[in-house]
């Protein structure tokens, strides 16, 4: 477990810009006095009984929530985060996607997005 503590540090310290800009927004219950954690790891068990961690960039367990910024390696790993997506919603999350351009963009029209989601 510590070495997936360890690397969600690691993560943490190598935040894109579009990551740091969601942050600032989501941090300290800015928005609508919800907790979000970034790069928090969520296990779920496989079929094998062997334990798999998640990685979302940002989580709400109030709320159920995972909102994930896309940057261009995305288009690459369209299979893996489609089978991510799959797991975790059927462990009852909803995921919301955003592509790094749209947050560093239009972060205005991302929030109001998140907070659609939230209300």
């Amino acid at each position: 477990m510590s070495g997936i503590i360890d690397f969600c540090r690691e993560l943490r310290q190598r935040e894109t810009v579009a990551e740091k800009l969601l942050w600032q927004e989501l941090r300290n219950r800015k928005l609508l006095k919800k907790k979000f954690l970034r790069q928090h790891p969520l296990c779920v068990q496989s079929y094998f009984g062997k334990n798999l961690y998640y990685i979302p960039d940002f989580y709400c367990h109030e709320a159920k929530l995972v909102i994930e910024a896309d940057g261009p390696i995305h288009l690459y790993k369209k299979d893996y985060d489609s089978n991510r997506d799959k797991v975790l919603a059927e462990l009852g999350l909803t995921i919301l996607r955003f592509k790094n351009d749209e947050i560093e963009n239009n972060i205005d029209g991302v929030l109001n997005k998140v907070i659609e989601y939230l209300r």
